[in-house]
């Protein structure tokens, strides 16, 4: 006789480590107390929240970029994002949106294969664009 786990008691989901990358082109508005980066954070954290239960969890270290062009990959926050990605330190990666990481449509390709390289998701808060799951195309 095979006994059966309690529905009510299910193994907790495998923590996904998750890094939120920010950006904002210029400086204007950096030195406030709350800025845009910190409102592209938190909407991220609430979204990361919203998902606790499919494992999502915020990593504390911040991938902030204040004052830099989307239009290349030479930023700071975006390098160590990086670095860290290809030591294994992250399984996700959250923005607010998708020109947040960057506005290079080549850029983003690159990026992303890397991420898929290191079997890292990438998540858009604010667009349907979400590589956590799989989509099934019906015919």
């Amino acid at each position: 006789m095979q006994v059966k786990t309690p529905p009510s008691i299910q193994e907790p989901a495998p923590a996904v480590r998750c890094a939120i990358y920010t950006r904002k082109s210029t400086e204007e508005g950096i030195d406030r107390d709350f800025n845009s980066l910190d409102a592209q954070r938190e909407s991220a954290e609430a979204f990361i929240l919203s998902q606790r239960s499919e494992g999502l969890t915020a990593l504390s270290e911040r991938y902030d970029d204040g004052g830099f062009s989307g239009s290349n990959m030479n930023r700071p926050a975006l390098q160590r994002l990086v670095e860290d990605i290809r030591a294994g330190a992250v399984d996700c990666v959250v923005v607010y949106k998708v020109d947040r990481l960057s506005r290079s449509l080549i850029d983003f390709a690159r990026i992303v294969e890397t991420f898929e390289q290191h079997h890292v998701s990438f998540i858009s808060v604010t667009q349907q664009f979400n590589t956590t799951t799989s989509l099934a195309v019906r015919g």
